[in-house]
């Protein structure tokens, strides 16, 4: 157990959300600042074996200041972070006029992983609000990675963007639309009601171990889809599956009836032929967009197929009144791996 004072006095953050093994020590992202500061968010360093909180990473934060995820291109030193928002923007629910106003994140970060200093800063645009999660390719030779970006406030489409680098800089290519959904103000939740659709919300990303295959949760719209990236300047969907959704509420072969919440977070086995999906994004956003609750459930897919497993659908009681939210696979899987040798 690691308390917040700790985290606090030691590094300077609150609000921890991602960890990764990495060297040096285990890194673990925070969303807040301490002692009643909204931010900087940033990574605090844990040791590996006591687990004792070391410190703050940065050396040199550069322009960066709103935080999410992070990952790395371990062979080249080069860590990557996204962007979401500080503890007041995010804990209550998403805040209308912050995101109108374009004021969550809109960047992706470089970094020099050994020296610990801020390199880049790549905006994607502020239409663009929250890119979230990061999935480097897992080829160590490989400089290039994705990201999801939940929302466009131009549209309420979602994405997915390329990074790359050429001629020594960083950049970022949109590869990936899905556009929103129209529906019944009738059918919406109060805060979708004046955009008069359903927005597809990705909220996770993740890229089998092999690189082949992207798959994009759309916790909005109620569907999880297959990508074929093999070219990651030129993914093709190759396949959809529909369960929850905001208005569709679509069911899953062994459920009882229509189901709330949609694919959220999004695991794939080593072998890239099981993908999970869990229904819960952060509490106070469950209950805004939707409202009559979220349920509790957990989904596998086979791959081979791209259908559900009849056999594997823990919910409701199975989870004893809490929401599930990740899934880790005992002895690795592609979201937690940081590369795998071709």
């Amino acid at each position: 157990m690691i308390e917040p004072e700790e985290l606090a006095g030691r590094a300077g953050y609150s609000r921890p959300h991602t960890v990764h093994c990495g060297p040096e020590g285990l890194y673990v992202s925070a969303l807040g600042g301490a002692g009643g500061s909204d931010g900087p968010g940033g990574i605090a360093i844990l040791d590996h074996r006591s687990f004792e909180v070391l410190g703050r990473w940065e050396v040199d934060r550069g322009p960066q200041y709103l935080a999410y995820d992070f990952w790395w291109h371990i062979n080249h030193d080069v860590l990557v972070s996204s962007e979401w928002g500080t503890p007041s923007m995010v804990e209550d629910g998403v805040v209308g006029e912050l995101l109108l106003g374009r004021k969550y994140g809109h960047r992706l970060h470089f970094w020099d992983l050994r020296r610990r200093r801020h390199l880049q800063e790549v905006d994607l645009g502020d239409q663009y609000q929250m890119p979230l999660e990061l999935r480097p390719a897992h080829d160590p030779t490989r400089t290039y990675g994705f990201v999801g970006v939940v929302t466009s406030v131009e549209d309420l489409s979602a994405s997915v963007w390329t990074w790359f680098r050429e001629n020594g800089r960083w950049q970022v290519r949109k590869v990936i639309d899905i556009p929103a959904e129209p529906a019944s103000e009738k059918d919406l939740p109060d805060v979708l009601k004046p955009f008069g659709a359903v927005p597809p919300l990705v909220t996770d990303i993740d890229l089998s171990v092999d690189d082949q295959r992207l798959y994009v949760s759309c916790w909005g719209t109620g569907e999880i889809k297959q990508y074929d990236v093999s070219d990651p300047f030129k993914p093709v969907e190759l396949a959809s599956l529909q369960i929850g959704g905001i208005v569709r509420t679509k069911s899953h072969p062994a459920a009882d009836g229509p189901l709330r919440g949609g694919p959220q977070m999004v695991e794939v086995s080593r072998d890239g032929r099981r993908v999970y999906v869990t229904n819960s994004l952060y509490s106070s956003w469950d209950d805004q967009f939707y409202p009559e609750g979220v349920g509790a459930w957990l989904a596998k897919i086979d791959t081979d197929s791209f259908s559900f497993d009849e056999r594997f659908f823990p919910h409701g009681d199975d989870f004893r009144g809490l929401r599930p939210h990740q899934v880790r696979l005992q002895g690795g899987d592609a979201s937690s791996d940081s590369y795998c040798y071709p």
